[in-house]
């Protein structure tokens, strides 16, 4: 509701600003410029395929969670578009890049200080909610490796009375605790967390890419609940893609990557030192 009222405000609301006048390729932006921009824009679409990880808590979650997630897809690009447009009508493109707040500078246009203080309750309530879906969906995916790997089985074990893994919940609340605390200490938070962690969130989805083909070579018999449309075609674009955006979230950190990865090698070790072992498929029930 806060984002349709940001875009009510800026079509309806505010006068249009002057300087609208844009142009979707610019000389001035080289390459490397859209992958950084593509970073970051792609970091706000995250977390709308994360509720693929509760798929299996779901009824009917295998039949209907393929049409939910493209969906969604759609509806958050839509609504984006409009955000963005909202935007550029009511502050223009200089008064857009020169903004610290943009959506609290559209609102106290539109209201005064009013405004400005309704869209800070309504960005705090987001982040809050945000947070929340993202521990319950995150956590499960901790539950899942800890059922795979025997070495990270504490992660594995569900607490009935609770009804959720709480081992996956602390071990993520730990993590989640020291990356703030990285970004405390630095100079810019966010962008610091968006250093250790960018390069190796685009390096997970390239290998899920390019595992399509290699479980469709070594288990072709295999029954799937979803089988990607338009293969091979569809999953080399994803995979181009992702190598791309790997490519510049790498060149945008810069020694900031070695973090992630370094904390990526260091869970390869720990497999490398004690083998894993794969259970039953019965187990993932």
């Amino acid at each position: 509701m806060g984002v349709v009222l940001i875009i009510i405000v800026g079509l309806f609301f505010v006068p249009a600003a002057t300087d609208v006048s844009y142009s979707f390729f610019p000389e001035s932006v080289s390459n490397n410029s859209f992958g950084l921009a593509m970073v970051f824009v792609l970091l706000t679409f995250g977390g709308w395929n994360e509720a693929a990880y509760i798929s299996a808590e779901i009824r009917s979650g295998r039949k209907k969670m393929a049409g939910a997630l493209v969906l969604s897809i759609i509806i958050i690009t839509a609504v984006y578009l409009l955000v963005n447009f909202a935007y550029l009508r009511g502050l223009g493109l200089e008064g857009m890049a020169g903004s610290q707040a943009v959506a609290g500078d559209l609102m106290g246009t539109a209201f005064g200080p009013i405004g400005v203080s309704l869209i800070s309750i309504v960005v705090a309530v987001c982040a809050m909610t945000s947070a929340n879906a993202t521990i319950f969906t995150g956590a499960r995916s901790n539950y899942a490796l800890g059922r795979d790997f025997e070495v990270f089985g504490y992660l594995g074990k569900w607490k009935n009375s609770l009804r959720g893994p709480v081992n996956a919940f602390i071990v993520q609340g730990i993590i989640a605790l020291v990356l703030v605390s990285f970004g405390f200490f630095s100079r810019s938070g966010f962008e610091t967390m968006i250093d250790y962690t960018a390069p190796v969130f685009w390096f997970f989805l390239l290998l899920v890419g390019i595992s399509i083909f290699v479980l469709r070579k070594r288990e072709p018999n295999v029954e799937r609940p979803f089988k990607v449309p338009f293969y091979p075609v569809l999953p080399l674009v994803f995979c181009f893609t992702s190598a791309y955006l790997l490519y510049s979230s790498i060149a945008y950190t810069g020694w900031g990557a070695l973090v992630g990865i370094g904390v990526l090698l260091a869970g390869a070790l720990i497999l490398v030192i004690k083998p894993s072992v794969a259970k039953e498929n019965g187990n993932y029930n």
